[in-house]
């Protein structure tokens, strides 16, 4: 291939990393952070298509499966659209900018700005959202604060940039002191989802013990490896500070469990979710290929009240808070596998980098370990909550696996890269 075909000016390069900059540090403290960064990332790359295209084709057998995915869960959006007549055309909206979102991958490849930028976006948005929701919990005495999010989806992000920058430590594992800014904002990311009163990340949260642990062979560094440490057991600690209410939201997650195992009255936010799953078997029994729409989903929950298989308090609730559920209950066997295609997908792909980074002098292994830390933290979040519900939440999963997917690409195309991210 001819270099020219993929060459762009000095002030195109430095567009798009400071673009890549933006995206996280404006994710939680602006109301349009991460729309503004899908848009901005789809207009830069039809500034330079072709060569965008040209810098990506090499690379295109290794993400074929990922593009697959998304284009699967856009296509199967688009039937789902022609076929039933009460779902409307903005049901395409989120799968189609989703899709779009798989641009931040070639610009990256394109452009090759150093990865530290994602890092230290990353870093300042985590260590940004952490006073800007205390002010909320602590000034304004907003006992649930999300900023411009509900609380949920804030939390969550939050955790997700707590844990990409642990994993932007390992390109500092050479330098306590170089490792220290990574360690502040992975620290302020779990603060800010402590404050926000989030209980579902904590499963994401012992998701990405597990995944560290698994790859503790390769962080033989004791600068990441007291990071990691730190992090987890100052997260545990808090459990018994009351001024975090961890101990609170633990007690009172267990006395709503209790009361609607004793058929007591479901109004809790875990009793609220139980009748939810127990209405979604239902509706996924009576309709296992192709699900309902969800105005249809409603609907049936309405009826499963009115003949009192479930309580009437899940009535005012728009999904089902589990994106498995979510996705059979509207899709079926064929909206299930949506769903998991763009998790699974994403997923080996990072599990592959990791793999060849090893056998390579971990050239990539930084940006791999973050995207398969963000799929396992989605998948976490997933288990109580639609995360995919939200819009917002959806591209900022999207855009940060694009983007470490063409860090992982253009590391593995050039391990000097490894190099230039952690000076």
């Amino acid at each position: 291939m001819n270099n020219n075909q993929t060459k762009i000016g000095m002030p195109m390069q430095r567009g798009i990393g400071f673009l890549v900059f933006l995206f996280p540090f404006l994710s939680l403290i602006t109301p349009s952070g991460i729309g503004f960064s899908s848009i901005a990332f789809v207009l830069a790359l039809l500034c330079v298509p072709r060569k965008a295209w040209a810098a990506m084709a090499p690379h295109w057998r290794e993400i074929r499966w990922v593009v697959a995915a998304f284009g699967f869960y856009f296509a199967f959006a688009l039937l789902c659209v022609l076929v039933r007549p009460e779902t409307r055309w903005d049901y395409l909206d989120k799968p189609s900018r989703m899709f779009l979102g798989l641009s931040a991958a070639m610009l990256v490849v394109l452009a090759r700005p150093p990865r530290a930028v994602l890092w230290w976006g990353v870093i300042g948005g985590a260590l940004a959202a952490l006073p800007f929701i205390a002010w909320q919990r602590i000034v304004l005495d907003i006992y649930r604060p999300g900023g411009f999010l509900n609380p949920i989806t804030f939390g969550d992000i939050a955790l997700a940039l707590a844990l990409v920058a642990m994993a932007a430590a390992i390109d500092y594992r050479h330098s306590a002191r170089k490792a220290l800014w990574p360690a502040l904002g992975a620290l302020a990311g779990l603060g800010a989802t402590l404050l926000s009163g989030t209980r579902g990340g904590w499963i994401a949260l012992v998701l990405a013990a597990i995944l560290f642990l698994t790859y503790a062979r390769l962080l033989q560094t004791r600068p990441v490896r007291l990071l990691l440490i730190g992090s987890f057991a100052l997260f545990a600690s808090t459990f018994f500070i009351p001024a975090f209410g961890v101990q609170e939201r633990v007690g009172q997650g267990m006395h709503d469990v209790r009361t609607w195992l004793d058929g007591g009255s479901a109004l809790s936010n875990i009793g609220i979710r139980l009748e939810l799953w127990t209405g979604a078997r239902y509706i996924i029994a009576q309709h296992p290929l192709f699900g309902l729409d969800p105005l249809s989903v409603r609907a049936e929950l309405k009826e499963l009240a009115q003949q009192g298989v479930i309580q009437d308090v899940v009535l005012p609730f728009e999904h089902l808070h589990n994106d498995v559920l979510q996705a059979q209950a509207t899709g079926g066997v064929f909206g299930l596998l949506a769903y998991a295609g763009i998790l699974l997908a994403p997923f080996l792909f990072f599990a592959r980098s990791v793999g060849r980074s090893a056998r390579r002098s971990m050239p990539q292994f930084a940006p791999a370990m973050a995207g398969m830390l963000v799929v396992l933290a989605y998948f976490g979040f997933g288990l109580t909550e639609v995360i995919f519900w939200s819009l917002k939440g959806s591209m900022f999963y999207v855009l940060m696996v694009a983007l470490l997917m063409g860090f992982c690409l253009s590391a593995q195309a050039d391990p000097n890269m490894e190099t230039q991210s952690g000076q």
